[in-house]
C-alpha cells in the first residue's frame, strides 16, 4: 500500500489517542496503547494462582489495613518511602484517569488557569480543559533547563509534569524537582506530578515525597500501578496531596467512589513484593531487549529515527521522515499492525507530531518482531 494514502480515514476514526488505542485491542499485533501485555513471569503467574486465596484473605481482613499494605508495598519497591499513607493523605482510585479526574475538579475550585507540559498524553489535556481549566503549555526543555519564568507563574494555579513523561520518557531530576518545588511555594502555586511511568526508570526511584515535603509547597501526586504488570486492567491509581493543599479532594474522591477492590490491592501488593525481590529489574530487561529487537528489526531502512534516545519506559517513538505517521499508521493497519500516531500528544501544536509514531515495548516478542518486520516493509515499500 502507497503511503501518499489521504490520513483522513485515520482522523474520522479516533479523535483522540485512546480511540487509536481502543481500535487495536482486538489484533494480535496491537503495538499501540502503553499497557503491559507480555507474558506473566513465573513468580506473577503464581500470584494469580493465589487470586482464590486473596479472595478469601481480601472478605476478612479489614480494607484499610489491605490498603496500607498495598500501598507501602508498591511505592516501597519504587523508592518512595516518604509518603505520607500514614497521615491520611493518599485516596486509592480505580486508575490514574479517575485520580486525575478528581485532582482536576478539584482544582477547578479554585483556579481557572493550569501550566502543562508539552508534549505529554492527550487525556491529561483532555480531562484538564472537561472541567473548564485553561491550558498554558510548558514545554518539555524549558521545564528541565531552568527556573520557570515569574510572569507564567502568576498566570496560573498550578504547574503540572509527567515524570517520566509519556511518550518521551524524560525524567524530571531530583536537583531539578526541588527548584521547581520551591519555585511553586514562592508563588503559590500547586506543583502536581503524574509518575504513572515511574517503574520503568531507576532515575525517577529518588523519593519525591521527601523533597516535596521539604520544599513547603503544595502538592498532588497521581501513582498508577497500570503499567507495569500483564493484569488485565486490575490496577490502582493512589492520589497523595500535601498537608496543605487545600483543594476539595477527599470530597470529590467521595463523591465518585467508597473504595476500591480489596482483592485488587492485596493483588498489587503481591506484584509490588515480587518487583521489590527482583521482578523489577526482570522487567528492566524485558523493555531494554525489546527496544534493542525493534531497533535492530528497523535498521537499514531509509530516512527514519528513533527520537527519545535515553528512554527506559515501555514506549519508543520513531521518527519516519518526510511521510505522514497517520499515512504509515493506515497502511500498517492492512496488515493488522497497530501503532499510535503522536499528532495528539502535542495538543498545543499537533503538526509537531505529524512525522512520529510511538510503538510499545510491553509485549511478547515474537509479537513486537512480527510487527517490526511488518512496519518495515511497509516503509521501504512506500
Amino acid at each position: 500500500m502507497s503511503l501518499a494514502t489521504p490520513a483522513t480515514q485515520a482522523e474520522a476514526t479516533a479523535q483522540n489517542l485512546t480511540q487509536f488505542e481502543t481500535l487495536a485491542l482486538s489484533s494480535r499485533l496491537n503495538l499501540a496503547d502503553g499497557h503491559a501485555r507480555q507474558e506473566l513471569t513465573p513468580p506473577q503467574r503464581r500470584v494469580i494462582d493465589d487470586l482464590p486465596a486473596l479472595w478469601v484473605e481480601a472478605a476478612e481482613r479489614p480494607v484499610d489495613e489491605i490498603e496500607r499494605a498495598a500501598c507501602h508495598a508498591f511505592l516501597g519497591a519504587l523508592g518512595q518511602h516518604s509518603h505520607p499513607f500514614d497521615d491520611g493523605r493518599v485516596l486509592a482510585c480505580y486508575s490514574s484517569s479517575l485520580a486525575m479526574e478528581i485532582f482536576a475538579r478539584a482544582l477547578a475550585t479554585e483556579s481557572d488557569a493550569i501550566a502543562l507540559i508539552h508534549p505529554t498524553f492527550d487525556n491529561i489535556p483532555d480531562i484538564l480543559r472537561g472541567v473548564g481549566l485553561r491550558l498554558v503549555p510548558v514545554e518539555e526543555d524549558a521545564l528541565h533547563d531552568g527556573p520557570l519564568p515569574t510572569e507564567l507563574l502568576n498566570r496560573v494555579g498550578c504547574v503540572f509534569v509527567t515524570t517520566p513523561n509519556n511518550p518521551t520518557g524524560r525524567v524530571l531530576p531530583e536537583e531539578r524537582l526541588r527548584g521547581l518545588a520551591e519555585q511553586c511555594a514562592e508563588h503559590g502555586v500547586v506543583l502536581t506530578l503524574d509518575t504513572s511511568f515511574r517503574g520503568f526508570d531507576t532515575d525517577a526511584h529518588y523519593d519525591h515525597y521527601a523533597v516535596l515535603e521539604a520544599s513547603g509547597c503544595r502538592w498532588v501526586v497521581i501513582e498508577d500501578t497500570g503499567k507495569l504488570w500483564p493484569t488485565l486492567e486490575l490496577k490502582i491509581g493512589w492520589l497523595v496531596r500535601s498537608t496543605d493543599v487545600g483543594l476539595p479532594l477527599e470530597k470529590i474522591h467521595s463523591d465518585i467512589l467508597l473504595g476500591v477492590s480489596p482483592l485488587v490491592l492485596l493483588m498489587v501488593q503481591r506484584f509490588a513484593e515480587d518487583a521489590a525481590g527482583g521482578g523489577l529489574a526482570d522487567l528492566h530487561r524485558h523493555i531494554a531487549d525489546n527496544r534493542a529487537l525493534l531497533r535492530n528489526n528497523l535498521a537499514g531502512v531509509p530516512d527514519i529515527s528513533f527520537v527519545d534516545t535515553f528512554s527506559r519506559t515501555s514506549v519508543d517513538r520513531l521518527h519516519v521522515g518526510a511521510r505522514q505517521g497517520l499515512d504509515v499508521w493506515n497502511a500498517v493497519r492492512e496488515h493488522q499492525l497497530y501503532l499510535l500516531p503522536c499528532q495528539k500528544f502535542h495538543w498545543a501544536n499537533p503538526s509537531e507530531g505529524a512525522h512520529t509514531l510511538r510503538v510499545a515495548l510491553s509485549r511478547n516478542p515474537l509479537a513486537l518482531s512480527t510487527g517490526a518486520q511488518v512496519l518495515r516493509s511497509v516503509l521501504l515499500a512506500g
